[in-house]
C-alpha cells in the first residue's frame, strides 16, 4: 500500500498537514471564542450592568403631595421617593386642569402651543396635532407604549396609533375604580405576555406604561381633605402602585425598569374636575411631586433644578437611551441619572 511520507523526515505527510493547520487555526478560533462567545454552549457572555432601562413606568397621581406621606396611608411612594430622586415642588402649568395638563405631560409643550385648555372630551376638536412622547418612543426606538386612563375627558387624548394600547376606565362606568383599573393592567399583560395580543396593537409587553390614579383628588374634593375617604383613597392609590410593581416583578421586569410618579395637583387644591371647573390657581402656586426611582436613578436623591410637569416626556426618553431631535419644551432632568449621556437632551439649569 502507497503511504504519503514527508522527504528526510519519516513523518508522514498527513500529520504534517494536520499539525500545520492547528498551529495556524487553534489561535484564531480561540480569540474568536474569546469575543464572541461558544455558540451552542448555553453560556453567555458576561457584560457590564446597562444604566439604561428596557422599560419605564409612569404613575400620574391626583390631590397627592408631600403631605400625603404623613398619614402613613402611602408605604410604596414613601420608599419610591426614599430610594430614588425627588423633588416635592414641581410646576404644573395653565390652565391647572386635567385635560390640558395631561395633554402637557405627554405632549411636552404648554397649553399655548398644544391648543388644549378645555376640560372634556368635546369629538369635534379632535385630537391635539402636536406629537406625543409616544411618537417619539416609537420614531427614536420603536417602543411600544401601553396607558390606562381614569377620566373620559383623556378619550381627547387617546390618539390610535400601532404603537399605542389605550383602556379607559372612568367615572361614568360605575363599576370602575381603582382596584378595577389594576384588574385590567393585569389582564393586559397577561395577554401581552402570551404572544398572542387578542386584538391589542401591540403584540408584547410594553415598553412604557401610563398608569392614571385620581383617587385621591376626587375624595378630597368631594369629602374633604382632611376626611377618612381621602385617607382612604391615598391608600387605594399606593396598593395599586405596588400591585404594579409586583406585576413587573412576578414578570422579572423590575430589574430592568424605571419608575416614575407624579401628580395633576396637590393635597387641597381643586379644579381638576368637570367643564366649569376654575384654573384660577396659577403654576407658580401649584407644586406637585415628580419621582423617579429604579434602574439608572440615584438613590436618596433630593433634585435641586427646576422641574416641570412638561419635563417628564425628555426624561422618559433619556432613561431609555433614546435621544430626541424635537422643538418640544420637555427637557431631561439630568442630575437624578447615575452616569451622564451624551445622548440625552440638554437638562435646563438651576
Amino acid at each position: 500500500m502507497l503511504k504519503l511520507t514527508s522527504r528526510g523526515t519519516g513523518v508522514p505527510a498527513l500529520t504534517r498537514l494536520a499539525i500545520c493547520f492547528l498551529l495556524v487555526f487553534l489561535p484564531f478560533s480561540l480569540v474568536y471564542s474569546d469575543l464572541f462567545g461558544a455558540r451552542g454552549s448555553g453560556e453567555v457572555p458576561t457584560t457590564s450592568p446597562s444604566a439604561e432601562a428596557e422599560y419605564v413606568i409612569l404613575f400620574v397621581l391626583e390631590g397627592v403631595g408631600q403631605d400625603s406621606l404623613k398619614s402613613g396611608q402611602m408605604p410604596v411612594l414613601n420608599k419610591l421617593a426614599a430610594d430614588g430622586s425627588t423633588t416635592w415642588s414641581a410646576t404644573l402649568g395653565q390652565p391647572a386642569l386635567r385635560l390640558p395638563l395631561m395633554a402637557s405631560l405627554l405632549t411636552g409643550v404648554s397649553a399655548e402651543r398644544h391648543g388644549v385648555t378645555w376640560n372634556v372630551f368635546e369629538f369635534s376638536r379632535g385630537y391635539p396635532r402636536a406629537p406625543t412622547v409616544f411618537d417619539y418612543l416609537d420614531l427614536s426606538g420603536g417602543r411600544d407604549s401601553a396607558i390606562f386612563f381614569m377620566d373620559e375627558s383623556l378619550y381627547q387624548l387617546a390618539k390610535p396609533e400601532p404603537y399605542t394600547d389605550y383602556q379607559m376606565c372612568g367615572p361614568l362606568r360605575p363599576e370602575c375604580n381603582t382596584a378595577k383599573l389594576i384588574s385590567y393592567v393585569r389582564d393586559y399583560f397577561k395577554k401581552a405576555s402570551s404572544g398572542h395580543g387578542y386584538g391589542h396593537a401591540i403584540l408584547s409587553l410594553p415598553h412604557f406604561l401610563v398608569v392614571h390614579l385620581p383617587a385621591p383628588g376626587r375624595a378630597g374634593e368631594a369629602q374633604g381633605w382632611k376626611s377618612a375617604e381621602y385617607r382612604d383613597a391615598l391608600k387605594t392609590v399606593d396598593k395599586a402602585m405596588g400591585a404594579v410593581l409586583d406585576l413587573y416583578r412576578e414578570l422579572n421586569l423590575l430589574k430592568r425598569t424605571t419608575i416614575f410618579v407624579t401628580s395633576l395637583s396637590n393635597v387641597g387644591e381643586s379644579g381638576l374636575s368637570g367643564a366649569e371647573a376654575s384654573a384660577d390657581h396659577t403654576a407658580e402656586a401649584s407644586r406637585v411631586p415628580w419621582i423617579a426611582s429604579g434602574v439608572g436613578i440615584k438613590k436618596g436623591h433630593a433634585i435641586t433644578q427646576s422641574v416641570s410637569l412638561v419635563d417628564t416626556g425628555a426624561t422618559v426618553m433619556r432613561a431609555l437611551g433614546l435621544e430626541t431631535h424635537t422643538e418640544w419644551d420637555s427637557h431631561a432632568i439630568e442630575e437624578i441619572f447615575k452616569t451622564a449621556s451624551s445622548n440625552a437632551v440638554s437638562s435646563k439649569q438651576p
